[in-house]
């Protein structure tokens, strides 16, 4: 499934930097946030590929979900897409935008791929652990390397949103005692922490479940995990929520290990 999962990634961001060079054409969806043809492009490939691959397990996308397409999740599992996460960077045209891919099991993302395609690197976590993979331009894989979160030391790093960070983010560093901090956008803050170069996540700004599944997923086959506000591990798969809407998460903490 994993190897499904990278393929169905880098096609999708093969699509992505297509309409990149050429200039994406930009409209707005219901909620105000901004959709190209970068993300439809993308979705459909990856939609077609998990279809054909797994057509029993149903899928949770981004815009499919706009769209009002929403499929019976049951108690089972389940697959999240966000074809293209970043959309604001990849307007921008800065390179922190990424492909997500995630196999969700009774609440918990057990399998992911984490793609940023202007970037030339791809993560994936699954129940083997978590792994750094070098793209060429040429969309071939050319280098494999394992990556573990890091024991949190001194001094610590954290790692906030470039486009969305709050007071509270703020307010957590301060508290914490924490003057180090790196700012990108998309999943990649989850792949970072990761790969050990950094050792917090605080996030007190609106997440959807597509954005944060596969980036958990990396995080926690390296050894990290995410969680809410009280401790928790972050779930997926939260429908009728009295006080938000479907698959929107709460505010966390992603931690290295």
């Amino acid at each position: 499934m994993i190897s499904v999962f990278e393929r169905a990634a880098l096609l999708a961001g093969r699509a992505i930097l297509e309409v990149y060079e050429a200039g994406p054409d930009i409209s707005l969806k219901a909620d105000c946030s901004p959709v190209t043809d970068a993300d439809n492009r993308a979705e459909a490939i990856i939609l077609g590929i998990l279809a054909d691959s797994f057509p029993d397990i149903p899928v949770v996308a981004e815009e499919a979900v706009a769209a009002g397409h929403v499929p019976d999740i049951g108690s089972g599992r389940f697959i999240l897409v966000d074809p293209l996460d970043g959309t604001k960077e990849f307007i921008d045209r800065n390179a922190d935008f990424t492909v997500n891919i995630a196999l969700i099991e009774n609440g918990a993302p057990i399998m992911g791929v984490v793609y940023a395609p202007a970037k030339g690197v791809a993560y994936l976590g699954s129940a083997s652990g978590a792994e750094k993979l070098t793209i060429t331009g040429q969309f071939d894989v050319t280098e494999r390397h394992p990556i573990q979160a890091r024991k949190s030391c001194l001094p610590v790093i954290a790692i906030a949103s470039r486009s969305h960070n709050s007071a509270e983010t703020d307010a957590f560093l301060r508290d914490n005692g924490i003057s180090g901090c790196k700012s990108i956008g998309s999943s990649l803050k989850f792949c970072l922490l990761a790969e050990g170069q950094a050792d917090v996540y605080p996030r007190y700004s609106r997440t959807m479940e597509w954005d944060t599944a596969a980036g958990d997923a990396v995080l926690r086959a390296a050894g990290g995990l995410t969680t809410t506000l009280d401790g928790h591990p972050l779930v997926y798969g939260k429908r009728n929520q009295a006080a938000d809407c479907d698959f929107a998460n709460p505010f966390f903490i992603a931690r290295g290990a």
